[in-house]
């Protein structure tokens, strides 16, 4: 049931992208699945706590959800394992939110309805501006110094 409850979590997390071309895989999330399951595995078993009969058990589920929510807490928050590509990944649904949201709430104040617009524009630039960037290090790999055009100042 919390295995489940996980991967419904995961699968949720990408509901409110602008567009079904704006969903990547994002290790972020998977992660932070993790850290929702744990937290309702540790919920579940407060509610339920005489459901097993040995303590034991009780304590060992309990420290196995701690523990599970400890890890990939951590992970989410140091962002340890994310490379390049998996940066851009995960933050076009990111930007796709942002677009969506700017584009639909039902903004008023023109000034509001400008800086939303504002944010649509931008949000689309980056998203183009990743998708071009993970294409060329999937193909090229990693750069480790920036290129400068000829005759410009570094």
């Amino acid at each position: 049931m919390i295995a489940t409850s996980t991967i419904v979590m995961f699968l949720l997390m990408y509901v409110n992208t602008y567009n079904i071309d704006h969903v990547f895989w994002s290790e972020t999330r998977f992660w932070m699945a993790f850290v929702m399951g744990a937290a309702m595995m540790v919920i579940m078993l407060l509610f339920m706590w005489g459901m097993y009969e040995s303590r034991a058990k009780n304590f060992t589920i309990l420290g196995i959800a701690v523990a599970v929510f400890a890890v990939a807490l951590w992970l989410v928050r140091s962002q340890t394992t994310i490379s390049d590509t998996e940066y851009m990944s995960a933050m076009i649904p990111h930007h796709s939110i942002a677009i969506m949201t700017s584009e639909r709430a039902h903004i008023r104040d023109p000034r509001v309805r400008r800086l939303a617009h504002d944010i649509i524009l931008a949000q689309r630039r980056e998203i183009a501006e990743m998708r071009y960037l993970i294409a060329d290090i999937e193909e090229n790999g990693v750069r480790m110094t920036e290129r400068v055009p000829e005759g410009a100042q570094p």
